[in-house]
């Protein structure tokens, strides 16, 4: 096998394009808040956070697409918090299980490459998979990232449009050309090319499921994209969106849908924890099979 082509079997892009052939689209969110922590009877500490983190990972290999740290509840526990997380992600990458560490970076120039290289750079501490981030200084601003996604099979996921009240005003401000800055975020992911797709882009886009995505701008009787545009979309379980409406939710975006849940299967506790991940992995899986 040459380089490029092992570069590309291991690629964020293609092992998630496997996944979803698999009808994995459920993507586990790992969110260890003090409410949380205390239904799993675990200490508000970073002890507790690697305790929850390298359970959900368990409990998600093989079964969901991947897992999404939040990384905040992690980072406010300082130094150990990170400790813990690079247990997690050892965990993860040992376990081959897919992660997007949610971190929502956003900046310019070697401020962003550094951000970059901490998340997606293969062998640091907190490499991941792919890791969500914001352009709203414009997509350019992203550069620093896309050597990494080239060359290394990284991913990233572009804020586009947000259930938070206020961000309605920034993402459906127009631009210029007459389109939405959320439709403009879709649009740029879209063009991204690397060479180590097949099937789905590096490149996808965060998109609330519990929008009207068409209030957004956002065109979605579009036919699929190849490589399919993959949409990383919260909203799914305790906030309400239903995985039986996901086609009718995202239309020509729902392919390379992955329905992020967290509170809907972490509230319980760990005991029956990867029944439900498995459970609700299925269920999104069969709703997203009838398109």
């Amino acid at each position: 096998m040459s380089a490029v082509a092992s570069r590309a079997e291991g690629a964020f892009s293609n092992r998630l394009a496997v996944a979803l052939a698999a009808r994995r689209h459920l993507c586990v969110g790992i969110d260890p808040h003090a409410p949380l922590l205390d239904a799993w009877g675990l200490p508000d500490d970073a002890s507790g956070a690697e305790r929850m983190g390298r359970e959900v990972v368990a409990a998600a290999a093989g079964v969901a697409a991947c897992v999404k740290p939040q990384i905040a509840f992690f980072e406010r526990f300082g130094a150990a918090g990170f400790a813990a997380l690079e247990r997690v992600l050892a965990d993860a990458r040992a376990a081959g299980v897919l992660v997007i560490a949610d971190v929502k970076r956003g900046d310019i120039g070697s401020s962003f490459a550094a951000y970059a290289a901490a998340w997606l750079t293969p062998g640091s501490p907190l490499e991941a998979d792919a890791m969500t981030v914001t352009a709203y200084q414009g997509f350019g601003s992203l550069s620093g990232a896309f050597d990494l996604v080239r060359d290394h099979g990284k991913g990233l996921f572009v804020l586009a449009a947000t259930s938070n009240p206020e961000a309605r005003a920034v993402q459906l401000a127009r631009r210029e050309d007459g389109r939405t800055v959320a439709q403009a975020m879709v649009d740029d992911a879209l063009a991204f090319a690397s060479p180590l797709d097949r099937h789905v882009n590096s490149v996808g886009v965060v998109l609330g499921a519990t929008l009207t995505l068409a209030d957004f701008g956002i065109d979605i009787e579009l036919p699929p994209a190849k490589p399919a545009l993959p949409v990383l979309a919260p909203g799914f379980g305790h906030q309400g969106a239903r995985a039986e409406d996901a086609l009718g939710i995202f239309g020509g975006l729902g392919w390379a849908l992955l329905a992020n849940e967290s509170r809907s299967i972490l509230a319980e506790g760990a005991p029956g924890l990867a029944g439900r991940v498995r459970a609700r992995s299925e269920a999104i899986g069969e709703a997203l099979s009838r398109g």
